[in-house]
């Protein structure tokens, strides 16, 4: 099985939001091992020197990123798709024996344009721009909702009319 790791710059702390996450990506584990990892932003200077802030968090970020994995970069200038395109995107991957895929949530300063230009696939979530623990929490809550897409289960109601 494809294997789902979220890696997202930031720090814990919205105790809120962790514990929502959590019980989606076990969730998700029934069809897909998920895993989450974090980064945690670069500091000082941030609000000075904002470009080289990003293109640190992007060095931490190439020495997690997996090799042979499908990056996806989730950036308000990406593709926008519906809950059902998303779970078939996934299950064409998993199709195609993707070993893995590695969605990232940049910092509160997004994503280094370099991280976002080598992505295989930009994701939009919404035109808007979200705090990365809401990011997180949607993104999970995607995932878990295409297992239930894939698996024919009741939690996706699609268009009922």
């Amino acid at each position: 099985a494809v294997k789902i790791r979220v890696v997202w710059i930031g720090r814990r702390g919205a105790a809120l939001y962790d514990e929502q996450v959590e019980t989606y990506r076990r969730r998700v584990t029934k069809r897909w091992p998920a895993e989450e990892r974090v980064v945690r932003p670069v500091s000082g200077g941030r609000g000075n020197d904002p470009r080289r802030a990003l293109r640190e968090e992007a060095r931490a970020l190439s020495g997690i990123l997996e090799p042979g994995w499908t990056t996806v970069a989730l950036d308000e200038g990406g593709r926008p798709c519906t809950s059902e395109e998303f779970a078939h995107r996934l299950a064409d991957l998993e199709d195609r024996s993707t070993p893995g895929l590695d969605f990232v949530i940049g910092s509160d300063l997004g994503l280094d344009r370099s991280v976002v230009a080598d992505a295989d696939w930009t994701l939009s979530l919404s035109p808007m721009t979200f705090p990365h623990p809401l990011a997180r929490l949607v993104l999970w809550e995607q995932l878990f909702r295409a297992t239930h897409i894939l698996g024919g289960g009741r939690y996706h109601r699609g268009t009922l009319q």
